[in-house]
């Protein structure tokens, strides 16, 4: 049960600072202000790695790369954390590959839980300070599939199809990481 408990705690803490590492990344390319409660919320959480990482870092392109390298890193320390927690058995070269999936399963629950926000707030609180934050989160997602899907009664099903297409890639991820681990397991 400790070890359940300590893995519980390590994967809120290194989900949140990864977490807001990746929202850091995202909110810079949609070039979103961070004078905002979300903003300064994603700066306290990540400032202290980020920042170090910049000055070792160029930055030559719109995406933040040193956020981008943040999370990375919190993600290869967690799932290093567990290995060690876990008895330290089995390959250490799956860490990595561990990371990367556990890092790509945290940007599509993220975008989930973007869009899940966004579309309440649109339903009971469309004018919340953090409304405007969400949408121009949700809308590089929704847009493409507002052209395609037409409103249903007045209502705007894109969120909903959007969630059900991101669960699908959920779902499809898990059985690619089932069979990259099975495999390096196996040594095929």
């Amino acid at each position: 049960m400790i070890v359940q408990i300590l893995q519980f705690l390590l994967e809120v803490v290194s989900g949140l600072i990864a977490g807001a590492c990746l929202l850091r990344l995202y909110m810079q390319a949609q070039r979103i202000p961070f004078n905002n409660p979300v903003g300064q919320l994603v700066f306290a959480l990540s400032d202290w790695i980020v920042m170090p990482l910049r000055k070792i870092i160029p930055n030559r392109s719109q995406y933040d790369l040193s956020s981008l390298v943040a999370a990375v890193l919190v993600m290869l320390v967690q799932y290093v954390l567990l290995w060690l927690l876990l008895g330290a058995n089995g390959n250490p070269g799956l860490v990595p590959v561990l990371a990367l999936f556990g890092l790509l399963r945290m940007v599509l629950t993220g975008l989930i839980g973007i869009l899940i926000v966004y579309a309440i707030l649109s339903w009971v609180q469309p004018h919340s300070p953090i409304a405007s934050i969400l949408h121009r989160l949700s809308e590089p997602l929704l847009r493409p599939l507002r052209k395609l899907i037409p409103l249903i009664g007045g209502v705007d099903l894109s969120a909903l199809v959007a969630i059900i297409a991101l669960q699908v890639l959920l779902m499809v991820l898990g059985n690619v990481q089932f069979g990259v681990l099975a495999s390096m397991a196996t040594g095929g």
